[in-house]
């Protein structure tokens, strides 16, 4: 049905169209600018499921691919297409903007079109970014997506927020631009910049290292790796809630994408020689962000230092998988790894997303994100205090939620590598659970704290909407993760056996 259609260019125009069609109705009718943000979002959210429907999990091959020159002197081409390792991120953009947008639905009140405008945009830009096999394209995208998340901390952030775009543009924008020499350099190499022609360059293991290290930047930076996530506290907390949203959902998966799309593939001999360094980093993220986190005052900073620790469990099983095939375990333990740290990145984006909501939806009442300033909500707002419990307990790991299957495929996986590593890494079980839910205890459990806590209301129908819909989705991949592994699977299998011999 949809083999003559350009489906996937849709998914990826159809948002960016959307946004400039906001801009264009201007803020005289915010409310016209509101339902077009919204049908857009909801029709590239429709277009998307197609993607899944429609794909082939019985093979690797990219699918949905469309390729057409594009500036014929530097051999660059409009090239996309999906695989398993794409299309779970292209679902999790789409529908989590379409999240966005209802909770900004009443909250926004100045500048609505661009605000709206900008998320739209950014849908595109990511969407772009996961689908791009043409270098250029997709350093394009990725940059581009920039711009709108700049403007949204820089017009609707807090008071810093002139500080914490500034440092949120300079991290990304540095790191990116030594992935551009190294995609370059391998031009030279290969005569295209189709990223497949890179991943069977006949590279020496000294090249790998520094294309590796030029990568790893790149992508460290965007995760973000411990030590280079400084900037992540200071952007999400001036951010306003929908760029938090995005920001922990969306963006940091890019840079876990980036590294099985290039790193893992384009250089797997320094990726294995190199190991140990992102294993370590990643270990500390778990660890020593872990106790970061426990200190914090402020909601927003708590749920920031708990993404990075969260994160680390994605690196890890991306990395761990080398220790793992040099045990003697094979390729099932390798891909157990590398499948968990896809599946916690899409669980990630839905109870990170989640928590931050939550915070938003207290910060629109009170003003204040200080722990200390509540105490007792679940007196005043009791249906909101059992989805905050609910998110915060898959955010601890709880079993039947997807907080805990992305993690326990992860540490088991890390068991077959090394008793040590899987040890730290089970850390975040006690880190997170103390971390979340002390946080819980201090906000919405006990005695009602002071008048404004007692003056609270509860929910209305269009935040009960968002929050079930990514309560649902929590519980749904918690208990049923099949239909997530099963598309993903046949894609990991053939980059593990890339890993083990790069000429295949």
């Amino acid at each position: 049905m949809y083999a003559d259609w350009p489906l996937l260019s849709l998914v990826i125009w159809t948002p960016i169209v959307g946004g400039i069609l906001v801009l264009f109705a201007g803020d005289k009718e915010p409310g016209g600018a509101r339902k077009i943000a919204l049908v857009f979002s909801l029709l590239t959210f429709l277009l998307s499921i197609p993607l899944y429907t429609q794909f082939d999990t019985g093979t690797h091959m990219m699918q949905f691919v469309e390729r057409h020159p594009w500036i014929d002197v530097f051999d660059i081409e409009y090239y996309i297409g999906i695989d398993g390792i794409s299309l779970p991120l292209i679902l999790l953009t789409s529908f989590t903007t379409v999240i966005v947008v209802i909770a900004g639905w009443e909250i926004i009140q100045y500048r609505v079109s661009q605000y709206m405008a900008a998320f739209l945009i950014m849908e595109g830009f990511m969407i772009g970014t996961f689908s791009s096999l043409d270098a250029i394209l997709f350093y394009i995208f990725f940059e581009a997506m920039l711009i709108p998340m700049f403007l949204v901390i820089g017009i609707w952030g807090g008071a810093n927020r002139i500080y914490a775009t500034l440092k949120f543009f300079l991290y990304t924008f540095i790191g990116s631009v030594l992935m551009l020499v190294a995609l370059i350099y391998m031009y030279t190499r290969a005569g295209s910049f189709a990223i497949f022609d890179f991943h069977f360059l006949p590279l020496s293991l000294t090249e790998q290292v520094l294309i590796f290290l030029a990568f790893l930047i790149a992508f460290a930076v965007k995760v973000p790796m411990w030590p280079v996530h400084t900037w992540l506290p200071d952007a999400h907390v001036e951010a306003p809630t929908g760029g938090s949203v995005i920001l922990a959902a969306i963006m940091l998966k890019i840079g876990g994408y980036g590294f099985l799309r290039f790193s893992l593939p384009i250089t797997p001999a320094a990726s294995a020689e190199l190991d140990w360094l992102i294993i370590t980093m990643s270990l500390v993220a778990v660890v020593y962000i872990g106790f970061v986190a426990l200190v914090q005052r402020d909601m927003k900073k708590l749920i920031a230092y708990s993404s990075i620790a969260h994160m680390g469990f994605v690196t890890l099983g991306f990395f761990v998988v080398f220790r793992i095939m040099n045990s003697g375990y094979g390729d099932s333990g390798a891909g157990l790894a590398l499948e968990g740290g896809m599946v916690q990145m899409v669980s990630h984006g839905f109870i990170s997303g989640a928590l931050f909501l939550c915070v938003g939806v207290m910060y629109d009442r009170m003003h204040s994100r200080e722990i200390a300033d509540y105490g007792g909500v679940v007196n005043t707002m009791p249906v909101f205090a059992a989805f905050m419990v609910f998110f915060a307990m898959a955010n601890a790991g709880l079993p039947g939620t997807s907080g805990f299957v992305g993690e326990f495929m992860v540490i088991l996986a890390s068991f077959k590598a090394s008793f040590w590593i899987a040890f730290l890494a089970a850390t975040t079980l006690v880190l997170g659970a103390a971390y979340t839910l002390w946080m819980i205890k201090r906000v919405v459990f006990g005695a009602v704290a002071n008048d404004n806590v007692a003056a609270l209301s509860d929910i209305n129908k269009r935040e009960f909407l968002f929050l079930a819909l990514l309560a649902f989705a929590v519980l749904l991949l918690g208990l049923w993760p099949d239909p997530l592994v099963e598309v993903m699977h046949p894609t990991i299998d053939n980059l593990l056996n890339h890993i083990a011999d790069p000429k295949l």
